[in-house]
């Protein structure tokens, strides 16, 4: 009992659950990413709906602040591949807030997923982001958010703006939130606080939606929550029903 206890420890402090998600109900499972600087518990509200609809979901910590976009995404993504397959799932989806979405994007360029089916993305910087181009040079962006967070401006050059179209029906939500922190830049048109909505989407997107929600919790708005579930099943937002 003993033993038992330091092992759920120490799987607790290296940010890995030590009790993954019961068998899938209903042939499905889902991969969640979590953004830069977040851990898997910022996509807990997320985790648990998702439970209780039938899915096996897969959420742990990844090294965000440390590891450049090409050494996080082939472990995180294939970590949560592992699982879906010790699981018998049918169709793999992905859940992703900010970060998480270019680390699907980055894995898909060289990978193929046979039984990939739907990719929700929360706030994703699929253009880059106005605030890396703006404070990539200060020593303290630098140092908080590591390799990655120099990675992901808007230039054209950018990792985001040099990635391909990637297969599987994307639904991507971005939030609107008026005004930014004082010690954030500027960013033109609507925007969540740090990522501008119009670079939130892809060309190849299924379809999009917009909430009022800022960029940080987006992620436990209960709006989003529900349209995450819905596109999951349905393939699509239910607009009608969207955040005014």
């Amino acid at each position: 009992m003993k033993n038992l206890k330091r092992i759920i420890l120490i799987l607790l402090l290296v940010g890995v659950s030590p009790l993954p998600a019961v068998e899938t109900e209903n042939g499905a499972c889902v991969i969640l990413l979590h953004g830069m600087g977040r851990t898997q518990y910022s996509m807990s509200l997320i985790e648990d709906a998702l439970l209780e609809k039938g899915y096996a979901v897969w959420n742990a910590s990844y090294p965000s602040l440390s590891e450049k976009v090409e050494d996080l995404a082939k472990p995180a993504v294939e970590a949560g591949l592992e699982f879906c397959a010790e699981k018998n799932a049918t169709t793999i989806n992905f859940v992703t807030h900010s970060l998480g979405g270019i680390l699907v994007r980055y894995y898909l360029q060289d990978y193929q997923i046979k039984n990939l089916g739907r990719i929700v993305m929360l706030a994703p910087p699929n253009q880059g982001s106005e605030v890396s181009d703006q404070m990539k040079d200060d020593f303290f962006y630098r140092t908080f958010l590591g390799p990655a967070g120099q990675e992901v401006g808007t230039e054209k050059e950018s990792l985001p703006n040099k990635l391909k179209p990637i297969p599987g029906e994307i639904g991507i939500i971005a939030g609107e939130k008026d005004g930014e922190p004082w010690f954030l830049p500027e960013i033109p048109g609507k925007d969540d606080g740090k990522v501008a909505v119009e670079r939130t989407k892809l060309p190849e997107m299924k379809d999009f939606l917009l909430v009022k929600a800022g960029h940080t919790f987006i992620m436990r708005n209960e709006t989003v929550i529900n349209q995450i579930l819905y596109f999951l099943e349905n393939g699509g937002f239910q607009h009608d029903c969207a955040e005014k």
